[in-house]
């Protein structure tokens, strides 16, 4: 089990290619999870911050469409699902990504009781960035005080030293138009206090859409 989760996070600190963002059908195997997962995890300590490297560290990953399909095969093959509840389990995590962009995050700071993202004291906000700089707000943050033991395994970032979270952001702004639009190159998750901002983004690659289908039938 420590094996697999290093094996994790030395591919969190990847994340090449452009990823693909718009609704699209996939064919994983279980084996596939930690690839994906790599691509679609960053760590601010894969940037040289300079004194910000000592002030926060912080992983997060996108809990994209691609992601999220990855997961299911995952937790369906390490649960011994059968077709019909694993058809169910992606029918609704697929069905959330079209209203929540979502993200698992770790993170300390050089004090801990300062990182809770769910403290309006705390020395940390948290936003979602598009290319053009337009910012939007979490409408969901929530601090896992003790991960499960899956929890623990798919996101090896977790550890006794950095608190955990479950950030949502909508997928529109008031106004209807997109949080990621369909042609966006790159989103950003941004961390920004006091003590000064860390950036954590994501490539995309805006071609890469086909119309979303449901199958999970392998």
């Amino acid at each position: 089990m420590a094996v697999a989760a290093l094996g994790l996070l030395a591919l969190a600190a990847c994340g090449g290619r452009a990823l693909p963002i718009q609704p699209a059908s996939r064919s994983f195997t279980a084996d596939d999870y930690e690839r994906i997962y790599g691509d679609w995890t960053r760590s601010s300590d894969e940037f040289a911050f300079d004194r910000l490297q000592d002030v926060l560290h912080v992983t997060a990953t996108f809990e994209s469409w691609e992601f999220r399909w990855a997961y299911v095969v995952r937790y369906a093959a390490d649960y011994s699902l059968q077709t019909p509840e694993r058809t169910r389990l992606l029918r609704s995590s697929l069905g959330d990504a079209q209203e929540r962009h979502r993200f698992f995050v770790t993170m300390v700071g050089n004090r801990y009781a300062q990182s809770d993202l769910t403290d309006e004291r705390g020395a940390w906000r948290v936003l979602l960035v598009d290319e053009s700089g337009r910012q939007v707000r979490p409408v969901e943050v929530s601090r896992l005080r003790s991960p499960g033991a899956a929890e623990e395994v798919y996101f090896p970032s977790i550890s006794n030293q950095r608190q955990a979270f479950r950030i949502a952001f909508p997928t529109q702004h008031p106004d209807g138009s997109p949080v990621i639009a369909s042609g966006a190159r790159r989103v950003t998750l941004r961390f920004t206090g006091a003590q000064g901002s860390v950036d954590l983004q994501w490539d995309l690659d805006p071609r890469a859409a086909t119309e979303p289908t449901v199958a999970l039938d392998e």
